[in-house]
């Protein structure tokens, strides 16, 4: 058996460095993101200086979120799913190598032009043409290493979270591709090929996807691996998953019209939109349900591990934001919700209670693995950042539900005779305190970051590399 070991050991360097990554990147996002709520609390945060302004820090917060966090969170797990379950090792050190630094190079390329006000003011798009050709570059070579590595794979089917994971990462190299299509006009500033409703139209079919492929199809992936592992159950029904995998790619890429309602968009685009978002709530619930099933016979666990919690919690703020969001597409209840703090509520819904909750859990589950520890370093440390992470989840969404709807009501209040009763500026003071909150909220959530910093840090330094690298050999005896 030894002698199989060695060319076989698993590259858990990579995963190492997008997962501590996934931390440095969570704190600075998530702090950046409790700066600019703050600054809708204290307007002086803004220190009258053009590149501190909420408009340019906003871009920069969803930015390091999405793709800093989020992104170094997928390609951890997916190289470290797709080795074990494939039984094989990376198919090629050098280009996941060139993932990592390369998607570094534009997270800090993104943090020095967003403030600086180089943005294509697409949404989950600013990044200019050259960072978004490195972009596409870097995201091409993932590609080339995730099913590369599943056609050397040593096991004779594809486990279902590959599919995922497979599906995340094609949907989004064409997402990307098609919506940064542009004329460059000078190094730092381009024009969309497209004009007028159908840049809207190709803009929101990426930024829906942008949520369904990168903040959905991809955790997903994770939630096929990390639960049953946690879980120690196999996943409720394989059968079930398949459906959900189909249905939802199949109907996902069509529901990005709901963000144009009332708008130039022809109106059976719009409504073509609100169905297939309505349609969507039942492979998203079938993903939930089959998840949440797995723990059939195991729900004792939840008294005692944390790291099921995390992983439980995200499937259940899941099957919530993927209720609101079909919810929230239809046309009369988007005429109160629309551009008010209801539709940020639904996102950190799903950004906080699925994303970021699902990829905690997923890393505590790693980690120790990857640097050959038997467990994190402190179990009541992930126990109390459950808990400002849970907290902090529910008093930012309750907050925005409540902002939300008073102003949409307060926006289409009007008087006998035809006139607006409300000011806008009255609509804002009455948002003040529901500002507030916001803010507490995201702060709960962001200090719960320190207490996972602290915890990865403690654990890696009780490891050494000869352990770590014996994690990954032994990981391979396992699997065979």
């Amino acid at each position: 058996m030894s002698t199989a070991i060695s060319p076989t050991a698993y590259n858990y360097k990579v995963v190492r460095q997008f997962a501590i990554m996934t931390v440095v990147w969570g704190i600075l996002g998530m702090g950046l993101g409790v700066f600019i709520a703050s600054q809708l609390v204290w307007p002086e945060l803004n220190f009258d200086l053009p590149w501190t302004t909420f408009g340019r820090l906003r871009p920069l917060h969803t930015n390091l979120v999405i793709f800093a966090f989020g992104g170094c969170a997928l390609f951890a797990t997916s190289y470290y799913v797709v080795q074990r379950t494939c039984q094989t090792r990376l198919i090629s050190d050098g280009l996941a190598a060139f993932t990592f630094w390369g998607w570094q190079a534009v997270i800090v390329g993104a943090i020095i032009t967003l403030p600086m006000g180089f943005t294509t003011t697409k949404e989950y798009a600013e990044l200019e043409w050259p960072l978004a050709i490195l972009l596409a570059i870097v995201w091409v070579t993932y590609g080339i290493v995730f099913f590369g590595t599943i056609v050397k794979r040593k096991t004779k089917h594809i486990y279902v979270g590959n599919w995922f994971y497979g599906a995340f990462i094609v949907v989004t190299a064409m997402l990307h591709i098609v919506n940064h299509a542009s004329l460059p006009v000078s190094f730092f500033k381009s024009y969309s090929a497209y004009a007028g409703a159908t840049d809207a139209m190709i803009q929101w079919w990426y930024g829906h996807n942008a949520v369904g492929f990168f903040l959905t199809t991809g955790f997903l992936g994770m939630m096929y691996y990390f639960v049953p592992k946690q879980a120690e159950r196999p996943i409720y029904s394989y059968r079930l998953s398949i459906v959900h995998f189909w249905a939802l790619i199949t109907l996902y890429i069509w529901a990005g019209p709901h963000h144009l309602h009332y708008t130039a968009l022809p109106d059976w685009a719009q409504s073509l939109g609100m169905a297939m978002s309505i349609i969507l709530l039942a492979p998203s619930w079938g993903g939930m349900i089959n998840g949440m099933m797995t723990l059939s016979g195991a729900w004792h666990k939840l008294r005692t591990d944390p790291i099921l919690r995390f992983l439980v919690v995200s499937l259940a703020f899941y099957g919530m934001s993927t209720f609101e969001g079909p919810m929230m597409a239809i046309k009369t209840v988007n005429a109160l919700s629309h551009y008010t703090d209801w539709t940020i509520g639904h996102v950190h819904a799903g950004a906080l209670g699925w994303v970021a909750m699902i990829s905690i859990g997923a890393l505590y589950h790693m980690i120790p693995k990857l640097y050959g520890r038997a467990q994190m370093h402190s179990t009541s440390l992930i126990n109390t950042h459950f808990w400002l992470a849970t907290i902090g989840t529910v008093l930012y969404i309750a907050s925005m539900w409540v902002n939300g709807i008073t102003q949409g009501l307060m926006w289409r209040a009007i008087n006998d005779d035809g006139t607006l009763t409300y000011s806008f500026v009255e609509a804002l003071q009455a948002s003040h305190p529901g500002f507030i909150v916001r803010a507490l909220g995201g702060a709960f959530f962001a200090s719960g970051m320190l207490f996972m910093a602290y915890n990865v840090w403690r654990t890696v330094r009780a490891s050494n590399a000869v352990e770590a690298e014996a994690a990954a050999k032994i990981a391979v005896v396992g699997a065979h």
